[in-house]
């Protein structure tokens, strides 16, 4: 699984049957590989709700998302798992299957919201407009494999 967090100040992801959007928190870019398991929801979960990204009164990168009251927007990105090795036109055989795929995606939502946070998402398996006021800008990216950060 392949996560890339955002810190915004604001995010929003439409399509003709969606509108969500958050102010302060991250914007999650989610990819659900071929070898992608449940035990990655956890580790990856754990770890950006831990991750101190937004400053303290000492313009320290101290704070979690909990500790700024911030909220997530979650975005499925199946393009994250792009091979990009031969030609021009990239592959897409490592991402998971749809459907699969689709199951581990709102899991990983359900274990954000189970932290407390406010979870938004966009609609899985569509083309999504998502504009995103990146904050800093703090881009991170996680990887999780075999239920293990690397």
């Amino acid at each position: 699984m392949k996560i890339i967090v955002q810190r915004v100040k604001h995010a929003r992801v439409t399509n003709e049957t969606i509108d969500n959007q958050i102010d302060k928190g991250y914007c999650l870019l989610v990819g659900v590989g071929k070898a992608s398991i449940e035990e990655d929801i956890k580790a990856v979960a754990k770890k950006i709700v831990h991750a101190r990204l937004f400053e303290d009164d000492s313009n320290k990168l101290n704070l979690n998302i909990q500790q700024v009251e911030g909220a997530i927007l979650s975005v499925s990105q199946f393009t994250l798992y792009a091979d990009v090795k031969k030609g021009n036109r990239p592959g897409f055989s490592n991402s998971r299957n749809p459907d699969e795929a689709k199951t581990l995606y709102n899991k990983l939502n359900k274990e954000l919201e189970s932290y407390g946070l406010t979870v938004k998402t966009g609609e899985f398996g569509t083309h999504m407009n998502v504009e995103i006021d990146n904050d800093g800008p703090v881009t991170i990216i996680y990887e999780a494999q075999d239920g293990k950060i690397l």
